[in-house]
C-alpha cells in the first residue's frame, strides 16, 4: 500500500524532503512507517523524533492520518490504509 507523507518545521531538517510516498505491506501501523523512516533518515530522525520500539514519537513531536491527530487514534499502533495522508510536525513552529 502507498502512504503520503509531509514533512513539516523542523523534521524537514532532519529528512531534507518536503514530501515523500512510501509503501508499505497492507496492514501496516504507524509504528512501522515511523521505523522505516528511522531507518532511512538515520541516527538524527531517530533520536530528535521516534526510535524503534518506543511507544510514541517524542515530547516535541505529532503525527496526523488524514488531518487526525495520532492522540485522537491509536497513537503508533493506529493502523494504516493505502492512500493515507500521514505529516509528521513539531508540536509548535513559530518564527
Amino acid at each position: 500500500m502507498q502512504i503520503k507523507i509531509q514533512y513539516l518545521g523542523l523534521v524537514k531538517t532532519f529528512t531534507n524532503k518536503m514530501q515523500d510516498e512510501i509503501t508499505l505491506e497492507t496492514g501496516a501501523t504507524l509504528s512501522d512507517l515511523l521505523k522505516k523512516l528511522a531507518s532511512e533518515f538515520g541516527k538524527q530522525f531517530s533520536h530528535e523524533i521516534y526510535e524503534e520500539g518506543a511507544k510514541d514519537v517524542k515530547p516535541m513531536f505529532t503525527v496526523m492520518v488524514n488531518g487526525i491527530v495520532m492522540g485522537q487514534l491509536n497513537g503508533v499502533e493506529t493502523r494504516l490504509k493505502d492512500g493515507d495522508k500521514v505529516i509528521l510536525m513539531p508540536l509548535m513552529t513559530g518564527g
